[in-house]
């Protein structure tokens, strides 16, 4: 038997009893291109991070860490703030 045994079985639903498509329903509609989903609502913005691989000394990833979640991005806000102070010329 090809059936699932826990298959659930659905009451037929005659096409002509489905509620019109109003002009609010194709505004709220996914729109697709071929396979491709196309996002709506604001254009994205750019991207101003950049992940990369880098090497830093074990002792400054663990006392970073230490200081719990979003360490990377106090990480990054310590790098800036050198950065800022001084001069790389």
């Amino acid at each position: 038997m090809n059936a699932k045994e826990n298959a659930i079985a659905t009451e037929w639903i005659d096409p002509d009893d489905a509620p019109e498509l109003t002009d609010d329903f194709f505004t709220q509609a996914d729109e697709y291109v071929g396979d491709k989903l196309v996002r709506r609502g604001c254009s994205p913005i750019e991207n101003t991070t950049q992940a990369l691989t880098i090497d830093y000394d074990i002792e400054v990833i663990k006392a970073f860490k230490a200081t719990g979640e979003g360490w990377q991005a106090r990480m990054n806000m310590a790098l800036r703030d050198w950065l800022n102070s001084h001069s790389l010329s």
